[in-house]
């Protein structure tokens, strides 16, 4: 049974565009997939804490020196990166807050990028040991940054998620971005629009396959 982790990371709730087209994309990929097992994790209900002093040094605590506050930091961390570890697919609602990123999908970035266990240093340099796996990104954004767009310079999600998704080993990535959502009632149809094009024609018939 293959399995698909959803990671989304809005501050919206229910009003979230990022996870409203993530959930209807990933209808699409169950529908294509049957059996498809889901595993959930809500960042902006259940935040990650932010990475500090103190759960880092836990992690880097030999397991039989570590007191029991440490064993279930770790074991705390160790889950996210198990999730991650277990899934064939990833799909990830990433709304851009300040042209980058949240700080809980931040976190959570922080928490399963580990050395040894999901990146290694080689002679040849960095290996990413996320392998295999395809990633889905969809973000919300309230202008647009795509294309010819003067906001372009301004993005700086797209560019920094690739970049570490890419580092941990994650090299299938593909974007679905909802943009234009503050622009204008039109603006915001036409991005949700966009978005619902692009999963039908690029991810549907390769579901059906």
């Amino acid at each position: 049974m293959s399995q698909l982790l959803y990671v989304s990371s809005s501050l919206s709730g229910p009003g979230s565009k990022s996870g409203q087209i993530a959930s209807e994309f990933i209808d699409a990929w169950r529908a294509g997939h049957p059996g498809t097992k889901l595993v959930a994790r809500d960042l902006g209900a259940s935040p990650v804490p932010h990475l500090t002093g103190e759960r880092l040094g836990a992690v880097f605590t030999p397991r039989e020196k570590r007191s029991a506050h440490q064993q279930a930091t770790v074991a705390e961390i160790d889950a996210l990166i198990e999730e991650v570890e277990a899934a064939d697919t990833i799909v990830i609602a990433a709304p851009m807050y300040n042209f980058t990123i949240s700080s809980t999908l931040k976190a959570w970035i922080d928490h399963i990028t580990r050395a040894g266990r999901t990146f290694r240093y080689t002679a040849d340099g960095p290996e990413g040991l996320l392998q295999n796996k395809r990633v889905f990104v969809v973000t919300g954004r309230g202008g647009v940054y795509t294309g010819d767009s003067p906001m372009k310079s301004y993005d700086f999600q797209e560019p920094y998620l690739r970049t570490i998704l890419g580092f941990l080993g994650l090299d299938d990535v593909t974007f679905i971005h909802v943009e234009g959502q503050q622009i204008s009632a039109d603006a915001a149809a036409q991005g949700l629009s966009h978005a619902r094009s692009t999963i039908a024609k690029h991810f549907a018939p390769a579901q059906a396959a």
